[in-house]
């Protein structure tokens, strides 16, 4: 599906400002940084928590270690067929029993995400707390979920899409809203 760009919401410096507010936040949250392991939902909020835990390692002094977690076999929204047969548990090689989670992701919509990567986790480990990071909440939950930290609250209709691109993958740095073609053709 075609998409049009609307609107050009964060560049770079905006989007470093955001990340260091919220590693402040974090940081003042938990005290004892040393029981934090940040897991980044595959594939944006990854990089995200690899940024967040540089901001905490300069600013605090703390190597927090970062994972990724691909949450495929989790989703709802896939049949059988399409979800993998067994999670990729080779990607978390620490333990997250009686650790503080912060589960990181750049986009919370419907919370689907969010409930599959918590499902995700609690069969890895039991951990003391698990948090929840997202870089734009855009409204629209499905579910009772809620982030502990929004880099931006982004009210947008359910037909806009958000996009975070991020230097990393896609050689930029930016936050895009934008709409499919042809729903602006209808208005």
């Amino acid at each position: 599906m075609e998409t049009k760009v609307k609107a050009r919401i964060m560049d770079n410096g905006k989007i470093r400002r955001t990340l260091l507010r919220m590693a402040t936040e974090i940081a003042e949250r938990n005290r004892e940084l040393e029981k934090l392991v940040i897991i980044g939902v595959k594939t944006r909020g990854y990089y995200l928590g690899r940024r967040l835990a540089e901001i905490l390692k300069q600013n605090e002094g703390v190597d927090v270690p970062v994972r990724a977690l691909d949450i495929t076999p989790y989703r709802d929204d896939l049949d059988s067929k399409e979800k993998k047969q067994q999670p990729a548990r080779d990607e978390i090689k620490f333990s997250l029993d009686n650790k503080d989670v912060l589960l990181v992701d750049d986009v919370i919509f419907t919370g689907r995400t969010s409930r599959a990567a918590m499902e995700a986790i609690f069969d890895l480990g039991r951990p003391h707390t698990i948090q929840l990071a997202v870089f734009i909440d855009r409204g629209h939950r499905e579910l009772p979920i809620r982030p502990d930290y929004a880099g931006r609250l982004l009210p947008t209709s359910r037909r806009e899409r958000v996009e975070v691109h991020l230097k990393e993958i896609d050689q930029i740095d930016e936050v895009l809203i934008t709409e499919p073609k042809e729903a602006l053709k209808r208005k």
